[in-house]
């Protein structure tokens, strides 16, 4: 339901938020890079499935959060006013 409303709505986000949505995404991406290659060095089976599973939420928040950028539009900046 609410990504419908999105598409129909045009939603626009400021520079500033955008940049930083994508630095969050960036940082995402790295930990679950991270995260992964720790795998090896875990022994415990239930400790390996809950960092794969750490994993996998990080790069899913990371692609939603990739989705909705490429929904929004970036909002111009106004002009500033000469005093």
């Amino acid at each position: 339901m609410a990504a419908k409303s999105m598409r129909g709505e045009g939603i626009e986000i400021s520079p500033r938020f955008r940049r930083s949505m994508e630095e969050r995404i960036i940082r995402l991406e790295q930990d679950a890079d991270f995260d992964e290659a720790q795998l090896p060095l875990l022994e415990d089976e239930d400790h390996i499935r809950r960092q794969r599973k750490l994993v996998a939420a990080e790069r899913a928040e990371a692609l939603r959060m990739r989705l909705f950028l490429d929904k929004a539009g970036t909002r111009a900046t106004a002009p500033m006013i000469a005093l």
